[in-house]
């Protein structure tokens, strides 16, 4: 959405927040202008085509998505605009071309004293009509006359068999969200309008419910058969399943919440619930209802149901039990956390308080057994002494670390809390201690006030919790005092550190 503002503002494509597919006769002709100049007559129809939405709320205020000039087939611009223009482009004139002319074949095989059939389809294209523009679906778009899949064969033609196979096949879950499909189905379900399918997309991924990314498949073995030559082969052969690319894939946190809404607030995430909502709304504009009763109304009927999830709801939403510690007998089970998701052993009705430890990043509630939950209680570990004080890795809030003469080592992604050494460990100290060391370049001023540092984008100042750039040219390790006082004169803070903090956000 955001390239596309970026195409309208530069009056390269009309409004793109619509769904309409209505285009203004003005457009319809400079189209089919364009398709007989550049195509041919034949691939234009006798009248324009007309299509119609099957969005429930469709905003049909605009016209459809299009170039504001047909004949600029090509636009300057980012990979990105480029892209997006080149689909708008095809999608509008490929709308209005001819329909393209296939021929398909449907090849029906019968064995002897055998009551089924083995059966083959294909296409040939005959005329490509609007395919001669746009290609759904696949990269290749020069379309070839009788590029047919199959051979010609006559009916009643006896086949000879080159190989028969026979594979194992199992059921398929269905296929996780992309964030087009998303949209696609909530266009379907009537859910939203085109301003807010992106902010929809976002604001999940932004409140921790999906993440978009890769899920590695697991291994199984599926049986093959395979008849060639009179001899048949049995082959056992391993395959990946249940991988996903670039999917939207759901967390713990958004897998809890979204059982807890569904069980305690079912009408308002009923799919028809915004339907619903929209033709109220519609019927407010029109003047047939009030809004202060249908607010009125919503209200009475939404208010006891909020009360009655507030007493009767479960407190330790998302909880998994595991098992049981097999030291102390007490109950071992995972769920979230005020900081994520934690382990705990033993429960807050005990006479000793329950001890937590936190998951993993890569660790699920769902998927998490009883002894990697055991595991993560191993920690904090002691490593040994390093410079007469004792080493000490645990996990924090922010991930695993290791304590050192009250100084915290945030502990490497490549290495695990439960196996590194004391030798690594001093490694990381001691990496951590020259990267400080080399961080600052020169201070200046009563208690060092005045800091030269090196940042992740260069050197900058830092005084009284807030950074200023230095200015191209100088060399942040020649700069006096009085030169950074300058500095600091001349800018106004480029960021301050200090964080805010918010008081009386409880109630």
């Amino acid at each position: 959405m955001a390239t596309a503002q970026k195409l309208y503002e530069q009056g390269m494509i009309t409004y793109m927040r619509t769904d309409a597919t209505n285009l203004s006769a003005d457009a319809v002709n400079e189209i089919r202008n364009y398709i007989q100049n550049t195509y041919g007559e034949n691939f234009v129809p006798k009248s324009p085509n007309v299509y119609v939405t099957k969005s429930k709320n469709a905003q049909e205020a605009h016209e459809a998505i299009r170039p504001t000039e047909m004949h600029a087939h090509t636009i300057e611009g980012t990979a990105q605009e480029k892209k997006l223009y080149e689909l708008i482009w095809k999608r509008t004139i490929a709308s209005q071309m001819s329909n393209a002319q296939l021929e398909r074949t449907t090849i029906s095989i019968s064995m002897n004293n055998a009551q089924y059939l083995f059966a083959a389809t294909g296409e040939v294209i005959k005329f490509d009509g609007f395919l001669r523009v746009y290609l759904e679906g696949t990269d290749d778009e020069n379309v070839e006359e009788n590029d047919s899949l199959l051979p010609h064969l006559a009916v009643g033609q006896t086949l000879e068999d080159k190989s028969i196979t026979a594979q194992e096949r199992f059921s398929q879950s269905p296929a996780r969200y992309t964030e087009a499909s998303l949209v696609r189905k909530m266009e379907e379900l009537g859910i939203g309008r085109p301003s807010t399918y992106a902010p929809t997309i976002s604001t999940i991924q932004n409140r921790g419910y999906v993440e978009k990314g890769d899920r590695p498949g697991s291994k199984r073995t599926y049986n093959l058969l395979q008849l060639k030559n009179e001899k048949i082969t049995d082959q056992d052969k391993e395959e990946t399943y249940g991988a996903d690319k670039g999917k939207l894939l759901p967390t713990d946190i958004g897998i809890v919440v979204n059982d807890f809404l569904n069980e305690y607030f079912p009408e308002i995430l009923n799919y028809n619930f915004t339907a619903d909502v929209e033709k109220q709304f519609d019927s407010i504009a029109e003047g047939k209802q009030q809004w202060v009763n249908v607010i009125d109304d919503f209200y009475h009927k939404f208010h006891p149901v909020v009360e009655n999830t507030l007493h009767n709801s479960e407190k330790s939403v998302g909880e998994r039990v595991l098992g049981t510690d097999p030291k102390t007998g007490k109950q071992v089970s995972v769920k979230i956390g005020r900081y994520g998701l934690i382990a705990q052993i033993g429960m807050a009705n005990d006479e000793e308080k329950p001890i937590f430890a936190p998951l993993k990043k890569e660790q699920s509630l769902e998927t998490i057994t009883l002894q990697e939950a055991l595991d993560l209680f191993k920690l904090p570990r002691k490593l040994g002494d390093y410079e007469g004080q004792e080493m000490i890795v645990a996990a924090g809030k922010f991930g695993p670390y290791i304590r050192h003469a009250g100084v915290f080592y945030s502990l490497p992604k490549t290495d695990d809390p439960l196996t590194i050494s004391r030798e690594r460990a001093i490694d990381v100290i001691e990496a951590k201690r020259i990267e400080e060391k080399n961080k600052v370049i020169n201070t200046f001023g009563a208690d060092a006030e005045i800091q030269v540092l090196n940042g992740r984008y260069g050197p900058y100042i830092s005084y009284n919790g807030a950074n200023y750039r230095i200015p191209k040219g100088q060399d942040a390790s020649a700069l006096t005092e009085e030169q950074c006082r300058e500095i600091i004169a001349s800018q106004p803070a480029a960021a301050a550190k200090k964080k805010a903090t918010r008081k009386g956000a409880k109630k």
